[in-house]
């Protein structure tokens, strides 16, 4: 497998350049995960990196490379949006966004 060498900005892994294995298409993956172990033997911690263009245009608008940054938050994105995938919905959430007509 192929490698590059990848900058992360922020968070714990700030200022570090990792070697991040390229997918099929020759770019790192969209989100990096890093699983940090618990000291007192619970669950891990997983901080989440976000792939961003390194030195975005130039002149010509060429691509300069990837780096990842920090994202605290670690929950927005992490799936595919197909074009006739419906929004994400809550559990309270009304059907058609109107009000609430049940038992009435």
């Amino acid at each position: 497998m192929k490698s590059q060498d990848t900058p992360f900005v922020g968070g714990p892994l700030d200022g570090r350049v990792l070697p991040v294995l390229l997918g099929p298409t020759g770019h790192p993956p969209k989100t990096y995960r890093v699983p940090v172990p618990d000291a007192a033997s619970g669950p891990p911690t997983v901080l989440v990196y976000r792939r961003v263009e390194a030195n975005p245009g130039g002149r010509l608008g060429l691509h300069r490379g990837w780096k990842y940054e920090y994202d605290p938050e670690g929950d927005r994105g992490g799936r595919l949006r197909w074009p006739w995938s419906k929004a994400r919905t809550g559990p309270d959430a009304t059907p058609g966004g109107g009000p609430d007509t049940a038992g009435g």
